[in-house]
């Protein structure tokens, strides 16, 4: 039995992709490790919309995350060590956890940098602005 869904419809061609897409962004969108902002910011060098997203990465260093675009997904890994072995705590309430959040792109996005500062992690993203195409299409006489 195949699932229907709404780009099922005859008259949304070439949407499979967008599809996959959603799929995996609701399977990424379980975790809210670590918490996270995304805003607009006004356009800047010849970009249009520019949003940035902030991770809350409070005690990671910049050695212990890692930044990577694979396809169109923007993943970002945090990975602590805890190798101090002379420390002596009498309560741990701040764990040394690992995360992994994936942000899905749209096509033509481009990662303009990140940078750390006081504990949050800024990336900031490009939209293109998207050129407006109007192609004649001329009709073949089929006698």
């Amino acid at each position: 039995m195949s699932r229907m869904t709404t780009f099922s419809s005859p008259f949304l061609l070439g949407f499979d992709e967008i599809e996959r897409a959603l799929d995996r962004v609701s399977k990424a969108a379980s975790d809210g490790y670590p918490p996270y902002n995304i805003e607009r910011l006004p356009p800047r060098g010849g970009h249009g919309d520019v949003l940035r997203i902030t991770l809350a990465v409070a005690g990671f260093t910049r050695d212990q995350l890692d930044l990577t675009l694979e396809e169109n997904q923007l993943v970002i890994r945090g990975r602590q060590i805890d190798d101090d072995k002379t420390r002596q705590f009498l309560h741990r309430g701040i764990a040394a956890r690992q995360f992994q959040r994936t942000f899905v792109l749209a096509e033509g996005i481009e990662i303009l940098g990140a940078e750390l500062k006081d504990g949050l992690l800024a990336i900031d993203l490009a939209r293109p602005e998207p050129e407006r195409i109007v192609r004649k299409i001329q009709i073949a006489c089929g006698d």
